[in-house]
């Protein structure tokens, strides 16, 4: 039966559809412009075209699509892009499965550590509230289109990615093998981390077990705080890091709001519902999941 993929051209997408195409499952992938491969089927998110006909008989939907978080300055109007891209597409993809005649048995929506706001030194696990601020009330609104599917949904709140292929750290290679890698603010606020190898991992274990819904953490056992992120990835790459952090007010300079919403807070997460479930990590150290992507 095949697995239906949003968002499978950005960084997750295409190390997920790998994973379970090598198990065996059919994918179809969801994109917004006329069908190129036998694979692929067109939707309009943005507009809430999607024939229900695509996913008739599809075991799972995994809705991974949204505009990037990272990489641009939030103007008002991007910000509007940041939220549409997401509740907007989450509740077509709850339309269209409303519609389908043999529904699919599970709603895999992304969503992001983000929601728990600043946490300080305090572990937070899945029964935290919201924080408060932009970006946890994106997840809150994301996570509760997504949740209005009449079948198992579960929101995955996905912490920093360790990736080889760009993500979080693409930014940061050139900068750490100048030695020019520094703390972020006062370098205290913690970083969650998951090797992208575990974040496909966590997603197949959390299709394979019905028993679990709701909102999961995909992080590391083991976060770090941003300092001792910066002295690790600094140490895989076999160069210096500077002593003196960079200040929050200059961050806030350079990226404006985002600096402010996504780099400086603290999110020390633990990721008690995939560990209840029993899965088990592959990286739950971060100089193991460092040296595997460098």
């Amino acid at each position: 039966m095949a697995i239906i993929v949003t968002g499978a051209s950005g960084l997750l997408g295409p190390a997920l559809i790998a994973a379970l195409r090598e198990r065996g499952d059919d994918v179809v992938r969801l994109v917004r412009r006329p069908p190129r491969a036998d694979d692929e089927a067109q939707w309009d998110p943005a507009g809430g075209v999607l024939d229900p006909g695509v996913l008739d008989g599809a075991s799972a939907v995994v809705h991974l699509a949204g505009a990037p978080i990272a990489g641009k300055r939030w103007s008002q109007p991007y910000k509007k892009e940041l939220v549409a891209s997401r509740v907007d597409s989450a509740a077509t993809l709850v339309r269209a499965i409303e519609q389908a005649e043999r529904k699919p048995e599970v709603l895999v929506s992304a969503s992001g550590v983000d929601f728990y706001g600043d946490t300080g030194d305090r572990v937070i696990d899945e029964d935290a509230p919201a924080g408060t601020g932009f970006l946890p009330q994106l997840c809150v609104a994301w996570e509760g289109a997504a949740r209005q599917a009449p079948v198992r949904t579960v929101q995955v709140r996905t912490g920093l990615v360790l990736s080889g292929k760009g993500g979080a750290l693409q930014p940061m290679f050139p900068i750490f093998r100048m030695g020019l890698g520094a703390p972020l603010g006062s370098g205290r606020q913690y970083w969650s981390w998951i090797a992208v190898d575990d974040w496909v991992g966590s997603v197949l274990h959390i299709l394979e077990n019905r028993e679990i819904a709701g909102p999961v953490n995909l992080v590391s056992p083991s976060p770090v705080t941003n300092a001792e992120f910066t002295k690790q990835f600094g140490r895989a790459l076999k160069r210096p890091t500077m002593p003196i952090g960079v200040p929050g007010f200059a961050l806030e300079l350079g990226l404006g709001e985002f600096a402010r919403a996504a780099l400086l807070p603290s999110h020390r997460i633990s990721p008690k519902k995939l560990t209840d479930s029993g899965y088990g990590f592959a990286y739950t150290h971060l100089d193991q999941a460092l040296a595997a992507v460098i």
